[in-house]
């Protein structure tokens, strides 16, 4: 399921995408794959390093992510992604397994910009070596 809004007097778009085991049509994974081919569900590195090198012009978009790891992860590395430098954060809300990666990306398209932020996790295996994307959303003004 995906949903963009536009916010009439702001101009806010929302963009969301619930994604899980049934198999999305076509038309949605083409609409959640970025220009390098990867769906945001798998993440991609390249957007990942081109959000950190992108004009200043661009729109600024605060991402969610949603996703399970089949195990848990240690509070150091939860902390350890606050610091990274790119307003990334990496939570637990008070479901099990179940963690919030949230940050902003300036990229020219709200797919980009989750696909660099689920590409920070693909980067850093280390970080979260397994994890299963569940629900996005991407805003900007």
């Amino acid at each position: 399921m995906t949903r963009s809004r536009t916010h009439p007097v702001r101009r806010r778009v929302v963009e969301t995408a619930v994604l899980g085991a049934r198999s999305q049509p076509q038309a949605e994974i083409a609409r959640w794959t970025c220009l390098h081919g990867q769906h945001v569900a798998e993440g991609c590195v390249t957007c990942y390093q081109s959000a950190g090198e992108a004009d200043p012009a661009l729109p600024l978009w605060e991402v969610a992510v949603w996703f399970t790891s089949p195990r848990p992860i240690p509070i150091k590395v939860l902390h350890d992604v606050h610091r990274h430098g790119r307003n990334f954060a990496l939570d637990q809300p008070s479901t099990p397994l179940v963690f919030l990666l949230t940050g902003q990306a300036r990229a020219a398209y709200g797919v980009e910009a989750v696909a660099g932020l689920v590409g920070f996790l693909v980067q850093n295996r280390h970080t979260v070596d397994d994890f299963t994307v569940t629900e996005v959303r991407a805003v900007h003004f």
